[in-house]
């Protein structure tokens, strides 16, 4: 056993751009698939990948992975959490500061790219009206749809080509690209852009329910400390959390969080614990008090032996719970991950079929009539609904959840229902 664990070393990275389930999916599996990557685990809500891989191996391993998440999705990028120098630490690996990759700036990325969706759509949908209520010659007509389907979908379009030339062929991309396409040919000119319309508009929704629920969940994350005021003879210095160690004496003043669990030694004053119970009322601490971290001191000044490191912690535990709820997958989506692999293949043989059999076997049969039929068959049976609506009704669950203060330890629904790890730390 000593030796396979020293064989094997863990990395984390952090996946800057990743708002798509489906696509995190993709990058999991393509990363399991590379050779000396013992296992691997994408979480979705903290936009971590982590892989165990041979030592050996670890730096051809680790470009690999670079290429195959850049090969999967050009936009993400795939950062070493452990390089960021500013500011404390946080337990996940993030640090606190803005200077070190903050929320902030992210967001206001994202701002932007949905200004410009939202834009776009817009456009689209106007000029689709403009040519299904007005009265055009045929080349206008074409003309005019042709221009809505570019700002709508020509994104769509450029990385299904994008996708077949690095060999995924069978992808939502494609399949919309096709669908759509297809109708252009058999003149249906306002179906093609509505299709991908709502798929964008889908896709849209999508990117926003995702952020807010990563939102609830960072928000639920409060209960981290900052830092803690560590005592050494008669003068305090303030550090990171992790710095303190098991017997370090610490002072925990109005107003501040408790930053590791302990045991109050000096002091009396009055605890805030509704973060970790949810109770209402303040507790008393005194001199020989157990305290955890994540209590909010209300009013005198406690002196507090460390009774655990900070990796140990409460609160430490409770965010490595809530950060990695997602990343225990039901087997739900386990299923369906691995379903999809096969179905958007079998969906466009079918629809194949559907276009070319019926005409070929059955004699009067129209050709653009089963070629349209086939075309519908192919939007109503793409595989993005499938595989993005389980994962996300999770993670919109856990989300929901962490918003309304209830911590989630994961999808899987336990045989027995045991008492929720807060009420064994009470």
């Amino acid at each position: 056993m000593m030796d396979k664990a020293q064989a094997t070393v863990k990395r984390e990275f952090l996946l800057e751009g990743l708002d798509c389930a489906s696509c995190a999916a993709k990058i999991e599996t393509g990363v399991n698939g590379i050779q000396g990557v013992s296992s691997c685990s994408l979480n979705f809500v903290t936009k971590t990948l982590t892989l165990e891989a041979d030592k050996a191996q670890e730096k051809e391993i680790v470009t690999e992975a670079r290429s195959m998440v850049k090969k999967i999705e050009p936009h993400v990028r795939m950062n070493d959490k452990g390089r960021q120098t500013a500011g404390f630490r946080e337990p996940n690996g993030y640090r606190h500061t803005e200077a070190a990759g903050g929320h902030e700036g992210h967001s206001h990325e994202h701002g932007e790219s949905k200004r410009t969706m939202i834009l776009r759509l817009v456009s689209g949908a106007v000029l689709t009206g403009i040519g299904m209520l007005g009265s055009f010659p045929a080349w206008a007509e074409l003309s005019l749809f042709l221009i809505a389907y570019v700002i709508v979908g020509g994104d769509i379009v450029l990385r299904a080509v994008k996708n077949i030339v690095r060999g995924r062929v069978f992808d939502e991309h494609f399949l919309m690209s096709l669908a759509t396409i297809g109708a252009f040919a058999v003149g249906q000119y306002s179906e093609g852009v509505a299709v991908m319309l709502f798929y964008q508009v889908g896709e849209l929704i999508q990117a926003l329910a995702v952020n807010r629920s990563r939102a609830s969940i960072r928000s639920l994350m409060n209960i981290r400390p900052d830092y803690a005021n560590l005592k050494t003879g008669n003068e305090t210095r303030r550090v990171a959390p992790e710095e303190v160690g098991v017997g370090d004496h610490i002072v925990v003043k109005p107003g501040e969080k408790v930053p590791l669990d302990g045991k109050v030694i000096e002091g009396r004053s009055m605890l805030d614990t509704s973060a970790l119970t949810g109770e209402s009322l303040p507790r008393e601490a005194e001199a020989g008090s157990e305290v955890l971290s994540g209590f909010i001191n209300k009013s005198g000044v406690l002196t507090v032996e460390v009774t655990k490191p900070f990796g140990e912690s409460t609160v430490s535990k409770i965010l490595e719970l809530v950060e990695n709820a997602s990343a225990k997958k039901a087997p739900t989506e386990n299923f369906i991950t691995k379903f999809a692999r096969y179905y958007t293949p079998v969906v466009v043989i079918a629809a194949f079929l559907l276009a070319a059999l019926p005409p070929l076997l059955i004699s009067g049969e129209a050709w653009s009539v089963w070629l349209y039929r086939a075309l519908v068959f192919l939007v109503i049976s793409c595989p993005c609904a499938l595989v993005v609506s389980i994962p996300l009704s999770f993670f919109g669950g856990i989300g929901a959840a962490s918003k309304a203060g209830i911590l989630v330890k994961g999808s899987r629904l336990p045989r027995s229902l045991e008492r929720c790890s807060l009420c064994r730390l009470r």
